[in-house]
């Protein structure tokens, strides 16, 4: 179908809905670099004008990406609950805004949301995020709630949990330890205490799954570890009998970009339901940790749509989400500005990247957290990453990652430091995991409003663990 939208005594033509949603997406470089962005602001309004009149239930009739020739493409539509989109079938994708900022504003609307959730696609949600200022994001996502648990709960209202990421160059197991504990003396590692291993060796994995694992028992720790090795070297460790907690895989939107990840979704079942066989969690049996990151399918070379044309970075990492959402994941989060400002160029658009695919991944129904980052080739540098922290904290994002001094020297980029999901929690009145929480207030790590209290070299709660690591 060509979409036709005048504007200012231009009439903009649209060659179908590939190069609609194109042209309404905030500009970004990727998009750019594909050649599928705007030419103008004008144009973009034109689309955004446009896009706002597409009926939703077009997009179970047009596909973005060919179901014949995309596995991704046949999950969204096999999937797709037709009940629950039955309250909103009868909208269009500026009737769709209109609904969520309204049903945001509501007692119940998390419950609202909830509902509907299984009805939504993700070029639906896509498609209206594109429509949303940064407050409308920021707006409803915070009205969203969803939860997942293995021996912490994620998701809860009232916290921000953390990734604890204590990467070293050379997999040295005391560089990791040391940043381990540094990060446990600072309220973080909630979520995860996740290494990206210096090398996809099994022997290297095991090693480092064996040495966190000791961790997390000597101290009687709730949380889970997780080593980010590729998905068959778990599945291998977890038949040899290793101490595997979360099974972690980097996903993608288009089958292709997933190919080049070496994974398909049948793969990806087999590893959920390994790891869940295990039995290792406390609290829920939500076992995958995986990443996304808006570029991943350009890069890939696995980015064209319907008629051969590019599709925008955001409507493909949104396209993700559908497979996260098929595994039930404990964890996800996008890699927001880590594969660089070719995709995200700036300050500017790393943030609304960041919101764009919290709001997109909590409204699909998945405990979606963001690693608040960027490349040091980015226009981008740590207030733009304070900035974006905070809006997200607002926002009700389960999780952040958080590196020792916001510098990742094994990954060469840069995140969040411990200290800043410490200034997130207090200036936003938030908490750990519950179970976290309650097993720093054991130690004595809590004030009487459950702030992590400042620590000395004498204080009684590094004492307490120190004694044990020496």
């Amino acid at each position: 179908m060509i979409y036709h939208q005048r504007l200012g005594g231009t009439t903009h033509t649209f060659d179908g809905l590939v190069d609609l949603l194109a042209k309404a997406t905030p500009r970004r470089s990727g998009d750019e670099l594909a050649g599928c962005a705007a030419h103008s602001d004008a144009e973009r309004a034109a689309a955004q004008w446009a896009l706002a009149e597409v009926p939703l239930t077009t997009f179970l009739e047009d596909m973005v990406v060919p179901y014949e020739t995309d596995e991704v493409t046949r999950l969204i539509i096999d999937g797709h609950d037709r009940a629950a989109f039955q309250a909103i079938s009868h909208l269009t994708v500026g009737g769709l805004r209109d609904w969520l900022l309204a049903v945001a504003a509501t007692p119940g609307a998390a419950a609202t949301l909830a509902a509907v959730a299984p009805g939504l696609t993700p070029e639906m949600v896509a498609a209206v995020s594109k429509l949303m200022r940064n407050q409308d994001l920021i707006a409803v996502a915070h009205a969203v709630e969803v939860r997942a648990g293995f021996r912490t709960s994620i998701g809860v209202p009232g916290t921000l949990a953390t990734r604890l990421q204590p990467n070293h160059p050379t997999d040295d197991p005391r560089g990791i330890a040391a940043a381990v504990l540094d990060g446990l003396l600072l309220g973080c590692g909630d979520a995860v205490i996740g290494i990206n291993p210096a090398t996809d060796s099994p022997q290297a994995t095991a090693d480092l799954l064996h040495l966190l694992d000791e961790v997390r028992q000597r101290f009687d720790i709730p949380t889970q570890s997780c080593v980010l090795s590729h998905v068959t070297t778990t599945l291998g460790l977890i038949e040899a009998g290793a101490p595997v907690d979360l099974v972690f895989q980097s996903i993608a939107g288009t089958e292709g970009a997933n190919s080049g990840f070496g994974v398909n979704i049948s793969l990806l079942r087999e590893a959920n339901e390994a790891g869940r066989s295990l039995r290792r969690g406390t609290v829920g049996d939500n076992v995958m940790y995986l990443e996304t990151g808006q570029g991943s399918a350009l890069s890939a070379g696995a980015h064209l749509g319907t008629g051969g044309k590019p599709v925008d970075q955001q409507t493909l990492e949104t396209r993700a989400y559908a497979v996260a959402r098929d595994l039930d994941p404990l964890l996800i989060n996008t890699v927001v500005g880590f594969i660089g400002p070719e995709y995200l160029y700036d300050g500017k658009q790393i943030i609304r990247a960041g919101l764009e695919d919290h709001f997109c991944g909590k409204l699909l129904g998945l405990p979606m957290g963001v690693d608040v980052c960027y490349t040091n080739h980015a226009e981008a540098d740590q207030d733009d990453m304070d900035t974006l922290l905070t809006l997200l904290g607002v926002a009700g994002c389960p999780f952040v990652i958080a590196v020792p001094g916001a510098d990742d020297v094994m990954l060469g980029y840069q995140s969040l430091a411990y200290h800043d999901a410490l200034y997130a929690r207090k200036v936003l009145n938030l908490r750990p995991a519950p179970e976290f929480a309650a097993w720093l207030d054991n130690l004595g790590m809590l004030d009487p409003t459950g702030r992590i209290l400042p620590t000395s070299p004498h204080a009684s709660p590094l004492r307490a663990l120190t004694r044990g690591a020496a």
